[in-house]
Parts: structure tokens; C-alpha cells; sequence
């Protein structure tokens, strides 16, 4: 318990320090703050899903567009917040039936679908735009701004954390953890695999509309390569694993330095952005498998092992 307290103690006092950027800084640090701030809750929120269960999901673009396009679309009928709250209800319910229809496929036929799935939206949000009449995309215009944008998303990682700590310690996370380690064991033991999978996969598919819902106004002008651009996908997944994806903390660990990083190559190098994200990837899985939380791990047992030897 005084460990918990203790991390819990942590925790704020990270939240609260976080909370003050917008007060310090209000240019590049900031956006590169609310980029930072966008990750963690998508690569946070991935995890719940995809951590204990290895799904690997490429699903986090199609449900992040969603979200702005909601956003996005209704932004001259009602007021931002409620089409934040529109746009969690849309993707929970998109994502119930995704989940319905296609976890009980898993490996390599799961990824390709979840990948192809933010692909086929942005095809349909196209032709539906096409066959209004209307441009290809539409313009976002509130007065919401950039501080405010980084405290709703500074609020909706720590809501983030919360329920993932709660999940971690109720009996659908011990079941989730079965489903990871044996599927077939875990359909023996009488556990509900297809309702389980689908549970967290709609909480992991809701906060990442809810964050493409609050970070649409950052963008006077949305368009479907931009709401539902793959690469959001790529990224979430090489941020968590780079940190760790069997720490509900580790995503921070890979959030933080890729997207410094990669601020600089796209900067840098804007024309290699493809070639570097791959070679990432490649780095990531072959070095570090176990990402930055599995080599501080390693150290730490290391570092007992040399004390009590």
C-alpha cells in the first residue's frame, strides 16, 4: 500500500508540473507539449488493449479521424463540448462493431484489418463529401486554444491512467492477462474471451476519438489524409513499444523521446519521414523488444542480483 501511495504521490506531482507549461511557454514547447500530451493518451490508451491481450491494432487512426471529423462536421450546429462528447459515443459504438465482427480473428489477419479499417473510412468520408458536392475537406474554427487543448488532454491521459490502474486490478485485467499468455486456456478456464477483448478494445477505441475530437480545433482545416493518416497508427504503436508495453507507464517512456525525435526529422528530413518510421520500427523490435521499461528492468534485477552475490 505505502508503494502505491507513493507512486500515486508521484504521479500528481508529474501531473501538476505538466499542468504548468501553457504558463511558461506559449510557442513551440507548447505544441510540442500538446504533441506529446496527443501520444500519451493514444499510445497509453493502446496499450490497454493491445499490452495484455498482443493484438496489435493499427485501428487508433481510423477512431482518432472519426473523432475530428465529428468535430469537425458539426462545428457550426453545436458547441465543441458536445461534439467531444458526440464523438466518444460514435467511436464507442464504431468500435463495438468492429470489435464484434472481427476479434475473433487474431495475428497477422487481425493487424491487416485493423490497418485496412482507417484506409476504408477515409475512402468513404471522400466519396461522401464527393457525392454532397462538398470540398474535400472542412474547416475548424472555435476559440478554443492551444493551452486549453493541452489541459483537456493533460486531463484525459490522467483519466487514462486511472481506468487502465483500475482494470490492472479487477478481474477483466487478470482475464485479459490469460487471453495474452493462451487463448485456448483461457476459453477452458470459462473466461469470455470475445466479451473481454471487445470491452477493452472499445475503452481503448473511445479515448482515441475523444483525443482526435479535442485536438481538431488545432487545424483551421481537416481533410481525410489528415484525420485518418496512417501514420498516427505507426506511430502510437512504435511509442509503446519503445517504452514498454507491459507497464501502464511505459508508453510515457516512448512517447516523450520519439516525439522530440521526431519532431527533428520531420523538420530535418521531411521528404524520409516513411524510410526513418520504418527503420524505427525495425531498431525497436530487434534491440529493444522489451522497450525502455524491460531494460530498466533488467538493470534493476541485475543491480539485486550483484548485491546479494
Amino acid at each position: 500500500m505505502n508503494s502505491e501511495v507513493r507512486t500515486f504521490g508521484i504521479a500528481v506531482i508529474l501531473f501538476l508540473a505538466a499542468a504548468t507549461l501553457p504558463l511558461i511557454s506559449s510557442g513551440y514547447l507548447l505544441s510540442i507539449g500538446v504533441s506529446i500530451a496527443v501520444y500519451t493518451v493514444l499510445a497509453t490508451s493502446w496499450t490497454l488493449f493491445s499490452g495484455p491481450t498482443n493484438y496489435i491494432s493499427l485501428a487508433v487512426a481510423a477512431f482518432f479521424g472519426i473523432g475530428m471529423y465529428v468535430v469537425a462536421g458539426g462545428i457550426d450546429l453545436l458547441p465543441f463540448p458536445v461534439l467531444v462528447l458526440i464523438g466518444a459515443v460514435v467511436g464507442a459504438l464504431f468500435s463495438a462493431i468492429v470489435g464484434l465482427a472481427t476479434l475473433r480473428i487474431s495475428g497477422v489477419y487481425f493487424v491487416i484489418f485493423t490497418l485496412g479499417l482507417a484506409e476504408l473510412i477515409r475512402q468513404v468520408v471522400s466519396w461522401g463529401q464527393a457525392t454532397m458536392g462538398t470540398s474535400s475537406g472542412l474547416y475548424v474554427l472555435t476559440d478554443f486554444t492551444d493551452p486549453q487543448i493541452y489541459w483537456a488532454l493533460l486531463v484525459l491521459a490522467a483519466v487514462v491512467f486511472l481506468i487502465g490502474w483500475w482494470i490492472g486490478r479487477s478481474r477483466l485485467g487478470f482475464a485479459l492477462r490469460i487471453i495474452g499468455n493462451d487463448e485456448v486456456v483461457a476459453v477452458h478456464s470459462g473466461i469470455n474471451t470475445a466479451r473481454a477483448k471487445v470491452i477493452l478494445f472499445v475503452i481503448s477505441c473511445t479515448f482515441a476519438s475523444i483525443t482526435g475530437a479535442l485536438v481538431a480545433p488545432r487545424y483551421s482545416y481537416v481533410e481525410p489524409t489528415i484525420a485518418f493518416n496512417p501514420f498516427i497508427s505507426f506511430q502510437v504503436v512504435i511509442m509503446a513499444l519503445l517504452g514498454g508495453v507491459h507497464r501502464l507507464w511505459g508508453p510515457l517512456l516512448g512517447v516523450i523521446p520519439f516525439t522530440i525525435l521526431w519532431e527533428l526529422i520531420s523538420a530535418n528530413f521531411p521528404t524520409q519521414t516513411t524510410l526513418l518510421l520504418g527503420a524505427a520500427f525495425l531498431l525497436i523490435v530487434y534491440f529493444i523488444p522489451h522497450g525502455i521499461v524491460g531494460l530498466i528492468e533488467s538493470g534493476i534485477q541485475k543491480w539485486k542480483g550483484d548485491q546479494h552475490g
